[in-house]
């Protein structure tokens, strides 16, 4: 559903969802009824300016009943974000595609204690793309290659890429060796992520995720893996290295789950997705985006 309201310093505004009915007998009544804990007085000032507004830009006024509207937008107030020390790098863009070098520490998208502090939300502003948005996604913690869509006409072909499994990735990861691992391998297992746990798991039943393992190097008993994901569940890389003995190096999750702390930007998870290799829809040649960034502690000698 497109948004009446434009984006506005890169951040798309809310839109929420109104019930059919209930004891409230305005939208603001309900808007109040749910986040006026918040901001009472700011809720019903943004009603008496017009900058709720529904479907086709339509204003609501604190008298709107709740039922003319079923969806409302507004712009949220957001609080101050202190600047990530990290950069973006462009590795390439055109008038359909940008794809950029995602550093460890910042997130794809906004969620959370980050919104100005996301790559989507950066590049919107850095570049003045409003209509930027990602064709995939990367953990806040892992850095490499990440398409957007610059142009909404061309987008759908570049989705149904990833819908029908057509984009080949390849991420490396540095991890323990184990001697008695054979390697290479392919793990399958059924993965599960709950919307309230924070750790995806693995369980019993088919398998639902595929990771290739390929040890590339290895020195000091430490080593640099290729990884070639079949499919994209939350946390795959991750879980299946762990689930062979050599979990990432950094990893706070995954075997264990370590106490929260602040971000180390000197020891950020070494997992890098290096590689994204497809046939481009609209001129149907193959194209390769690799990543620039390299592991800081991968293995220097005795390759494999």
């Amino acid at each position: 559903m497109q948004s009446p309201l434009p984006v506005r310093n890169g951040v798309n505004a809310t839109r929420l969802r109104l019930p059919d009915d209930g004891p409230w007998k305005t939208a603001m009544d309900y808007v109040l009824s749910r986040f006026g804990h918040v901001d009472p007085e700011g809720i019903a000032d943004r009603f008496a300016r017009g900058e709720v507004v529904g479907l086709g830009g339509i204003p609501l006024t604190q008298e709107t009943p709740l039922h003319e509207h079923t969806f409302i937008w507004y712009y949220r107030e957001l609080p101050p974000e202190q600047r990530l020390p990290v950069e973006i790098n462009v590795l390439h863009q055109d008038e359909n595609l940008l794809v950029v070098d995602k550093p460890h520490f910042l997130p794809t998208t906004p969620g959370g204690m980050y919104v100005a502090e996301s790559a989507l939300v950066r590049l919107r502003v850095q570049l003045d793309i409003p209509d930027l948005i990602p064709m995939h996604r990367l953990d806040r913690m892992t850095a490499g290659v990440l398409l957007f869509s610059t142009n909404p006409e061309t987008r759908g072909k570049y989705q149904t890429l990833f819908e029908k499994r057509r984009i080949s990735k390849e991420y490396e990861a540095v991890a323990p060796v184990r001697d008695d691992l054979e390697l290479p391998r392919v793990v399958r297992s059924r993965m599960i992520k709950s919307r309230t746990y924070l750790l995806a798991q693995e369980v019993e039943g088919e398998p639902n995720a595929e990771t290739r393992i390929e040890l590339l190097e290895a020195h000091d008993g430490v080593g640099r893996y290729r990884l070639q994901p079949h499919t994209g569940k939350t946390h795959q890389l991750r879980v299946h290295m762990a689930s062979q003995g050599i979990g990432i190096l950094n990893d706070s999750f995954y075997p264990e789950l370590l106490p929260q702390a602040p971000d180390d930007y000197d020891r950020p998870l070494q997992l890098l997705a290096r590689s994204v290799e497809f046939v481009d829809p609209l001129t149907r040649q193959p194209v390769q985006y690799r990543s620039r960034l390299s592991l800081a502690f991968a293995p220097k000698a005795s390759r494999i």
